[in-house]
């Protein structure tokens, strides 16, 4: 049996989503920004596929730019605000210590641009309160960008409340929803969000593809420089199949959001029950607020490599974290984050399930995982420290 549950590191793409795109590969073979009659019609279904993006996070298609993916769409994002609030005097941005790798990185590019950050703290459950923001905002702030849902742990955050306070305080919103968009509601208007960003990979859609909301009236700053395309704000020719993908996996995501969510929730919460009794294990993260599919554990005394490739043989894929920093030996930051040492840190797993895994493959990982954390402490010397410092 194999079990794939990384999830949240990509998903399968779905069969409505390749048939959509495959007559985009040899018939609707056109430019877009031809202007003739192969080129138009190619044109047709790019908007068309904008319009539908647009529906599912209740913004306006000509608020959506298509990109490359999540990163791309979290940089252009954040890189627009922080241009605005240059030509007006601010250069001071919010934003939490366990966003993805993405906004953290753009940040300490920004740093070194002469922009001021402030990472507000995140509580032990992984949730940011608010207040934190509020308080961490200054006359100088030209941007908060505070993810919706976390990578790693799948905890959910205020956005909402915190679009709020953003809204009083004039200040441009960025959330990067890439976990979050189909796979929880997502509303751009009641989020109260100027910006957000998207990834087809991580609802059933193709990789590669993504696109960044930017609310009306707001100019966004190209990172991109040579064609008209995106309305100027985005250069290349689009990435037609990759898009058509995107918006049918979406759709088709959205309209089933709900029933989805119901199977995929019964799901972790078996494992979260028949794991949680593992000794000296925890559960991390809200056990509420989180997303449908996402249970993250730390198991003292064991390496989380070790546990991966010994769940690996017995057929199930999982991860320890972020699938961006997956070569790196240094524990995750969302868990340093939430508080968990270092050593415990080491020894975390990650399981995130999608609709088509089963209640089968779910009691195949209850089984599985406490085998393997048995066999990984009856030869670690770390434990038998633990279990001597206990007695």
């Amino acid at each position: 049996m194999t079990v794939y549950v990384d999830n949240a590191a990509t998903t399968k793409l779905s069969d409505k989503a390749l048939d959509s795109m495959l007559p985009l590969f040899k018939d609707i073979y056109g430019n877009p920004s031809s202007l003739h009659t192969v080129g138009q019609t190619a044109k047709e279904y790019l908007e068309e596929a904008r319009e539908t993006v647009a529906n599912c996070i209740g913004a306006l298609p000509r608020e959506i730019y298509f990109t490359s993916g999540g990163s791309e769409a979290d940089n252009q994002a954040i890189r627009t605000a922080a241009f605005i609030g240059a030509k007006k005097g601010k250069k001071h941005i919010v934003s939490s210590k366990f966003e993805h790798h993405a906004v953290l990185h753009t940040l300490n590019a920004l740093e070194k641009e002469g922009y001021t950050v402030t990472l507000v703290d995140v509580n032990s459950d992984g949730v940011i309160k608010a207040d934190d923001v509020k308080n961490a905002i200054t006359d100088e702030t030209c941007l908060v960008t505070i993810m919706t849902a976390n990578n790693e742990i799948g905890t959910i955050q205020p956005i909402a409340e915190i679009g709020e306070i953003c809204r009083e305080k004039g200040v441009f919103f960025h959330t990067d929803a890439v976990q979050a968009v189909g796979h929880i509601h997502v509303n751009v208007k009641d989020m109260n969000v100027d910006m957000l960003s998207a990834s087809a990979h991580k609802f059933h859609g193709p990789k590669g593809v993504g696109f960044l909301y930017v609310k009306s009236g707001i100019p966004v700053k190209n990172l991109i420089e040579g064609g008209a395309q995106e309305r100027g704000k985005r250069a290349g020719t689009e990435n037609m199949p990759a898009i058509i993908g995107m918006a049918t996996a979406l759709k088709d995501a959205v309209d089933n959001l709900d029933e989805n969510a119901k199977k995929v929730s019964a799901m972790r919460d078996r494992l979260m029950q028949g794991l949680k009794d593992i000794d000296r294990s925890f559960i991390n993260g809200n056990l509420e607020k989180r997303l449908p599919g996402t249970v993250n554990m730390c198991f003292e005394g064991i390496e989380g490599e070790s546990l991966l490739l010994l769940l690996d043989m017995k057929g199930i894929c999982a991860s320890s974290g972020s699938a961006c920093t997956s070569g790196s030996l240094d524990p995750s930051h969302v868990l340093l984050s939430i508080g968990v040492p270092v050593e415990v840190a080491h020894g975390s797993l990650r399981l995130s399930i999608s609709e088509y895994n089963t209640m089968e493959e779910m009691e195949h990982i209850i089984k599985s995982v406490p085998e393997v954390v048995t066999y990984l402490r009856s030869i670690s010397p770390v434990w038998e420290r633990i279990i001597k410092e206990e007695n």
